[in-house]
């Protein structure tokens, strides 16, 4: 997949992820956490956290929603920017980071996060691609290595805010 036919994916589901962003923000996590995403290839109830990262050139704050999994209790997400050849910005801010927080409906964490590699990678990544199944078309699309971060929560934190942004 180019950049432009990633760019057209990420335009719709833009204005998506914003509204999104902004109702889980609104609503404390209450609403937000699940999301049914039948009509994009993915479930009904597809499950949704925030990450809250700063720029690393900018220092200002972003926050995004990401669908995520839970395998023995690291949160899972997947920086796929739905299959373009570079990766996500806030994967790059993260990147230059020690740590992380992270939103799951109510409750928000700081964490530490790793990259999964070999065996444990892939098994990660069939996990994932069960949870959304879109993430295999993103994978084709591209010759970039579609990164899995794997986070640990290390201290409960408050939920983020819509001033937080």
């Amino acid at each position: 997949m180019s950049d432009e036919s990633a760019a057209e994916i990420r335009q719709e589901r833009g204005d998506f992820a914003t509204t999104h962003r902004e109702m889980y923000l609104r609503t404390g996590g209450v609403q937000g956490h699940v999301v049914d995403l039948t009509e994009v290839g993915g479930h009904a109830f597809t499950t949704h956290c925030l990450i809250r990262v700063k720029g690393r050139k900018s220092g200002r704050t972003q926050i995004a929603p990401l669908i995520y999994g839970d395998i023995g209790g690291e949160v899972v997400i997947v920086a796929s920017k739905g299959g373009a050849d570079k990766h996500p910005e806030w994967y790059l801010n993260l990147r230059a980071a020690p740590d992380i927080d992270f939103q799951i409906a109510t409750q928000a964490f700081r964490a530490t996060w790793r990259e999964p590699e070999g065996d444990e990678r892939h098994k990660v990544w069939d996990f994932m691609s069960r949870a959304f199944p879109p993430y295999i078309k993103y994978q084709k699309s591209t010759e970039r290595h579609i990164p899995l971060i794997m986070m640990t929560p290390v201290a409960a934190i408050e939920v983020f805010r819509e001033s937080d942004i």
